[in-house]
């Protein structure tokens, strides 16, 4: 007779009151109810991959329309490490490491809604999975999705849209019209004090933007669409606005524009094939003027297809040339988000945004990874990074025989990025460890374990590289 056992952790973090744990796989249910729906991970095809990549795991927010959807950790063969499944409703975006008083930390955007039309938080989580600090927009506005960027300083920079009554007659639209402004704020994470904040009417005009108006007063014109802020190499802040296809550099204290970066307006004579249209995630690259570009180039299409742009543009000459530049051999186009991410060892990795793909280039543009997520979901961006996860729950083990005699085998401990073996050992009076009875190697969050004789019941133990126990579950009997 073979056994199999189930082990979970409840490790996660969810919906509407960030301490509900909407990861339990198979927990009990409140008031004794029926047991929780089982984790159910979005599944990673590898399409290409290689020895070269570089190290880490990777870090999704599968989206769709109808599905199951969250944030996902997933290893290079496009194992599921960790799963936050979120209600129906509420998703998931910008999900990444990135440091918070010194200490790597996991971040991500929870919204109920795309851009603010709903309730929106950026989470900060520790590496046991607990949520530390959230972010929220002050002064009466809502966050969007589009970013989340934590800085040395300990303060967080979010986007906003905000909606405004505005004359949009010069631009072609009505009188009596609405439109839509980006606004960023920098905020204290420790306290939640509004820091800085800036709106785009108040310095980038209509006349910028390459999106037609509306011709009906009761829609609102997206003239800017905000869609990334980060920290600029000299300090300051730098911004992207897709719909005006520019970049621009903010002064962090007054918020005038330092300069312009491609659109109608540019402060930089650019050299061929530095133009961009509807991108996303600029950032900085080194401290000498260079940028990397996830340029859309759809949305309408200007390009028939999306590619990643590294430009140099130097401050004195007032000059931006195309350093590098990189496209999918498929030649991907993605009409909305995307991202590209500069790696230790020089590679690059990119999220294809609205197509579910993401790749890894080496330092010569060519593919060393390349995976997709199912039909009719995407990633709003996809990053790889290094990351230890230690849940500081334990591993439950659940048991249920088949219909033959036999029973299922599964072992998961959500989050655990350390667990190299599970152990299954028949439990004792004087000791719950006396013999193993059973082991495989871990094998991704739902990890299958043959048990070839017949026992009362078991405890699940989680082993790393090193043979060192990590964690073990409760001792659980075999029904009969």
């Amino acid at each position: 007779m073979k056994l199999s056992i189930r082990a979970f952790s409840n490790t996660g973090v969810g919906a509407f009151v960030l301490s509900f744990f909407s990861t339990m796989a198979f927990a009990d249910a409140p008031d004794g109810g029926a047991p929780a729906a089982p984790l159910q991970p979005i599944a990673v095809t590898i399409l290409a991959s290689s020895p070269k990549t570089a190290p880490g795991l990777i870090f999704l927010t599968p989206n769709a329309t109808t599905g199951v959807h969250g944030a996902e950790i997933v290893d290079g063969q496009g194992r599921a490490v960790w799963f936050d499944q979120l209600p129906t409703g509420l998703s998931a975006y910008d999900f990444r490491v990135q440091q918070y008083h010194r200490e790597p930390v996991l971040t991500w955007i929870q919204s109920q809604g795309p851009f603010s039309t709903g309730p929106t938080t950026n989470v900060i989580a520790d590496r046991h999975y607990k949520v530390i600090a959230t972010v929220n927009a002050g002064n009466g506005l809502t966050a969007d999705i589009h970013e989340f960027h934590l800085t040395r300083e300990g303060t967080a920079l979010i986007t906003i849209y905000n909606t405004v009554a505005r004359d949009l007659s010069s631009a072609g639209g009505p009188a009596a019209g609405l439109v839509t402004e980006g606004v960023v704020q920098e905020i204290d994470v420790a306290n939640g004090h509004v820091l800085f904040e800036w709106h785009s009417l108040d310095h980038i005009g209509l006349d910028e933007s390459h999106a037609p108006p509306p011709t009906s007063s009761a829609v609102a014109w997206d003239y800017f669409h905000l869609n990334a802020v980060s920290v600029d190499e000299d300090g300051n802040l730098l911004v992207d606005a897709r719909n005006t296809w520019a970049a621009y550099r903010l002064n962090r204290h007054t918020g005038a524009v330092i300069w312009r970066l491609g659109g109608t307006k540019s402060d930089f004579a650019l050299g061929p094939n530095v133009a961009f249209a509807w991108q996303h995630n600029p950032t900085a690259v080194d401290e000498h003027g260079l940028i990397r570009i996830f340029d859309n180039e759809a949305g309408p299409a200007v390009l028939p297809y999306s590619r990643v742009i590294w430009v140099r543009h130097d401050d004195a000459k007032k000059t931006a040339t195309l350093e590098r530049w990189l496209k999918h051999p498929d030649g991907l186009s993605a009409a909305s988000q995307g991202n590209a991410q500069g790696l230790e060892n020089g590679d690059t990795f990119v999220g294809w945004g609205q197509l579910p793909r993401f790749s890894e280039f080496d330092q010569d543009n060519k593919l060393l990874f390349d995976a997709e997520l199912p039909t009719g979901y995407n990633s709003y961006r996809a990053y790889r990074h290094e990351w230890v996860g230690e849940p500081d729950t334990r591993p439950t083990a659940t048991t249920q025989r088949t219909s033959d005699g036999g029973v299922v085998v599964h072992a998961v401990w959500n989050g655990a990025t350390e667990v190299a073996r599970w152990d299954v050992v028949e439990p004792s009076r004087d000791r719950d460890d006396r013999r193993r009875v059973a082991s495989a190697p871990w094998n991704g969050l739902d990890t299958t374990i043959a048990v070839d004789e017949a026992v009362q019941s078991v405890v699940v133990v989680a082993r790393d590289h090193a043979g060192q126990e990590i964690g073990r579950s409760e001792v659980t009997p075999v029904s009969p």
